[in-house]
C-alpha cells in the first residue's frame, strides 16, 4: 500500500460502531439531528431542506438484509439533503461471490461519495471500509445496529433530557442492538441492565459495560427506560423460533413489568415487532411508549451521521 493511500484511508471519517467514534462527534451528531429535525417540522416529506450538504453527491444503500425502517429513512434522508441514492440488494452485487468485497469497494468508490451497508457478517463491513476511498455506514451487521442506538438516544433525550447517569434495562436476547447499547453505555455513561436468560446473553466480549440481573421484575427497578427487540432474528432458524420462544416468555415486556420500573419510564423497540411476543399491545401502544418517535428519529440520526462522514 502506497505511503499516499494509507493517509487517505486513515483519515477517512468512517461510521462503523459507536465505540469507534469519539463522544464529542457523536454528541455534534446527535445535535444536528435535533436542529435539522426542528427546521422540517410541519413540512410535507418530500420537501426538500433548506441546507443541501449532499447537492452533487451519489450514495449508495447496500441491502444484503431485508429492510423497512433503515432503507426508508435513508433513501428519504439523502434526498431531502439534495442527494442522490441508488438501492443496491445483495443480489444484484457480486459482493463477497464473484468479486472480492475489497475490489468491490475499490469499484464502487469511483462511482459514488458515500456507502451504506446492512450486512450479515461484521466482517464484511470492516472489508469495505478498509478498500472504500469514501465513508462507508454501518447500517446493521449481526454484531451491531449504531444507527438505531443513535436514533434512541436522541429518542430518549428529546422526552426525558440528558440520558446520562439514567438506568437503561434490556430484557430478551442479547442481540446486536444489546451490543450497541452496551457501546453506547460507556460513551454517553448511562447505566445498562442486561436481563434475560444465560443462554442468549451476549456473544460479544462486552466487559464492564453492562450488568445482568435475571429476574427481570428486579431488573426494571428504578429504569428510566426499558427496551426490548424481536425474540426471534431474521437470520435464525425455524427449528429455534419454539425453544426461543419458552426461554425468553418470561421477559416479555408487559403491564405488569412496566409498573415496576419508575412511573414516568420510557419504552422502546427497535422494530419491526412481533406484537403479544417480546412486548404486548397494551404496552407498545401505551403511555410509555415512544416507538413510533424512535422510528422518526432514525431519519433524523442518519442524516446528521451523513453529513458528518461527508464533513458537510
Amino acid at each position: 500500500m502506497s505511503p499516499a493511500i494509507h493517509q487517505q484511508r486513515q483519515r477517512m471519517t468512517h461510521f462503523l460502531d459507536i465505540h469507534n467514534t469519539d463522544t464529542a462527534d457523536l454528541r455534534a451528531i446527535l445535535d444536528h439531528a435535533n436542529a435539522m429535525k426542528t427546521a422540517r417540522a410541519g413540512r410535507p416529506k418530500g420537501t426538500p431542506d433548506d441546507e443541501q450538504p449532499l447537492a452533487g453527491h451519489m450514495v449508495a444503500l447496500i441491502f444484503e438484509k431485508p429492510s423497512t425502517r433503515t432503507r426508508v429513512s435513508f433513501d428519504v434522508g439523502v434526498r431531502q439533503m439534495g442527494g442522490q441514492s441508488m438501492v443496491l440488494s445483495g443480489a444484484e452485487l457480486q459482493l463477497g461471490h464473484g468479486e472480492t468485497i475489497a475490489d468491490t469497494a475499490r469499484v464502487l468508490s469511483r462511482y459514488v461519495d458515500l456507502i451504506m451497508i446492512r450486512t450479515f457478517e461484521e466482517a464484511v463491513l470492516h472489508e469495505l471500509a478498509e478498500f472504500a476511498s469514501v465513508p462507508v455506514i454501518n447500517g446493521l451487521t449481526d454484531d451491531s445496529h449504531p444507527c438505531q442506538i443513535m436514533a434512541d438516544v436522541m429518542t430518549f433525550e428529546e422526552h426525558r433530557g440528558p440520558i446520562k447517569g439514567k438506568k437503561v434495562v434490556w430484557s430478551g436476547d442479547g442481540n446486536n442492538v444489546f451490543a450497541s447499547f452496551a457501546h453506547a453505555a460507556k460513551q454517553f455513561e448511562f447505566d445498562l441492565t442486561f436481563t434475560g436468560p444465560e443462554v442468549l446473553d451476549p456473544a460479544q466480549v462486552l466487559d464492564g459495560l453492562y450488568t445482568i440481573e435475571r429476574n427481570p421484575e428486579k431488573a426494571v427497578e428504578g429504569a428510566d427506560l426499558i427496551v426490548t427487540d424481536t425474540w426471534i432474528s431474521m437470520h435464525e432458524a425455524q427449528s429455534a423460533r419454539e425453544r426461543r420462544h419458552n426461554l425468553l416468555r418470561p421477559y416479555q415486556v408487559n403491564a405488569d413489568l412496566m409498573s415496576h420500573a419508575k412511573g414516568d419510564a420510557l419504552f422502546m423497540h427497535c422494530l419491526p415487532a412481533h406484537r403479544e411476543e417480546e412486548a404486548t399491545s397494551e404496552v407498545m401502544d401505551g403511555p410509555h411508549s415512544v416507538i413510533f418517535d424512535e422510528a422518526e428519529n432514525r431519519l433524523h440520526a442518519q442524516k446528521a451521521i451523513m453529513r458528518w462522514c461527508l464533513g458537510e
